[in-house]
């Protein structure tokens, strides 16, 4: 090999590497930043609409559509969109979860995510939330 090839070749390896370490989590294939916070994912396919919450406990809120989400009436929790979400530095609230709907904290958000079938709320608590004020599942 000469030496303007070894160049080029390193330039080019130089450059695959800057491209793959200047992209975000979201802008790497499967997932996009959620609308309500740019912390939390979402699946890249997901389409985003507004939603009302008639619900204290709510600072805001997304509804996304998605096929095949959440299986049969929304029972079987999509185990590769939570791994997505704590690959992002969030925590799972297990102990809080109330049948389809689940929570997830990172600093001092909580984040609740209501499983259905073909959808999903996406919803940041208001900071005030506390788990002993909620004595059913968030309404929707």
């Amino acid at each position: 090999m000469n030496l303007t090839k070894v160049g080029l070749f390193t330039i080019c390896l130089l450059l695959l590497w800057l491209v793959s370490c200047s992209s975000s989590p979201a802008e790497s294939g499967s997932y996009k930043i959620a609308e309500i916070n740019e912390d939390i994912p979402v699946p890249a396919n997901a389409e985003s609409s507004k939603a009302q919450f008639d619900n204290p406990n709510i600072k805001k809120g997304e509804k996304y559509s998605l096929e095949n989400f959440g299986g049969e009436q929304g029972l079987y929790p999509p185990n590769e969109y939570f791994e997505e979400i704590k690959n992002w530095g969030w925590e799972e609230l297990e102990k809080e979860q109330m049948g389809h709907v689940h929570f997830f904290t990172k600093g001092d958000t909580i984040i609740s995510i209501v499983i259905k079938e073909d959808y999903f709320y996406l919803v940041e608590m208001k900071e005030d939330f506390e788990f002993s004020h909620l004595k059913s599942p968030i309404s929707y």
